[in-house]
């Protein structure tokens, strides 16, 4: 029985999600072009379990780049209300967008001329009317079967806090080097330091043939590291180039048969490569960068040294990045 009231709850909640990715539009556009213009930081606030949601939008705004901080709405009116400069930008959450702490402070950044983007549920609401940009969190209904308990309303100003942040993250080109710098102290900030030699992949592991193995070698050694890819050596140990899955695909796609196709044709040649000595912070953010999931680590002579792989750095070898 629990399960299934559990398993409601929780569809309840998708529903909500579904609502808001929905009705999304426009408006999320002009929230992050004002935020990302605002010299100086974004200020959340937000009451009761608002405010929880706002410290924790806040706190994922930080760690990836965007400077912020939250306000209570009662504190600020007791004097915190100093923190806030002109040059800042406002983001008030409230579901029903009349929780008179919180409009009682808006009120009061209006006359200082700082821009509100209202996170909320009710666009004719005081709130609602107090923003510039106003952010549609409606969800259907609230997983709490009184009605009374914020659930689904309160994931979903959650999920737009995150999507805001993501999106502010991209847009930035923040890296993981520089979410690193921002937890010194933390296991990810620890991990992200280690060198790339004592993570990556070495010796019989690796999916490695030379330039004058034929495809079918090739692939059987492709298919038995199972790693997505096989590297080509060349004689001296430089790396001469790599076949990925993705190669094998586009290249069948227009050949006659497999048999028409060599190494040499299908390999990508000069692929990306990163030095043994550098972080693996820099593997995963070069991945990131260009979309991959495996990195050839070389020498600074550009011989062929081994190997990351995506899957290592975010969880599924031993080395893992832990948020």
């Amino acid at each position: 029985m629990s399960i299934t009231e559990a398993k409601k709850v929780l569809a309840i909640e998708a529903e909500g999600l579904r609502a808001v990715h929905d009705q999304l539009g426009p408006e999320f556009d002009e929230a992050v072009e004002l935020i990302l213009a605002c010299p100086s930081r974004l200020v959340v606030t937000g009451i009761g379990k608002s405010g929880i949601v706002g410290q924790k939008i806040a706190a994922t705004l930080n760690s990836t780049g965007t400077p912020a901080f939250f306000l209570h709405p009662v504190e600020a009116m007791h004097g915190d209300l100093g923190l806030v400069a002109s040059t800042d930008v406002v983001l008030a959450l409230s579901y029903s967008g009349e929780t008179a702490e919180l409009n009682q402070l808006l009120h009061s950044v209006q006359q200082r001329h700082v821009p509100i983007i209202a996170l909320c549920g009710r666009a004719n609401s005081t709130l609602g009317q107090l923003a510039r940009v106003f952010l549609n969190a409606a969800v259907p209904r609230e997983a709490c079967p009184l009605g009374l308990a914020p659930t689904a309303s309160t994931t979903a100003m959650l999920a737009l806090g995150d999507a805001l942040a993501v999106v502010l993250l991209e847009r930035k080109q923040f890296r993981a080097e520089d979410f690193r710098r921002n937890h010194p102290g933390g296991s990810l900030g620890t991990r992200l330091k280690v060198a790339i030699r004592e993570v990556m992949l070495t010796g019989k592991a690796v999916p490695r043939v030379t330039v004058d193995t034929g495809l079918a070698g090739a692939v059987a050694e492709m298919n038995e590291k199972n790693l997505g890819a096989v590297f080509v050596v060349g004689e001296q140990g430089e790396l001469a180039g790599i076949v990925t899955d993705g190669d094998l695909r586009r290249n069948l796609s227009t050949a006659k048969s497999f048999d028409a196709l060599s190494l040499r044709q299908v390999m990508t040649v000069n692929p990306l490569t990163i030095y043994s000595d550098l972080l693996a912070a820099d593997a995963l953010s070069q991945m990131q960068q260009h979309e991959i999931t495996v990195l050839a680590v070389v020498d600074r002579d550009k011989r062929f040294q081994g190997m990351v792989h995506l899957h290592d750095l975010l969880g599924k070898g031993e080395f893992r990045f832990l948020v």
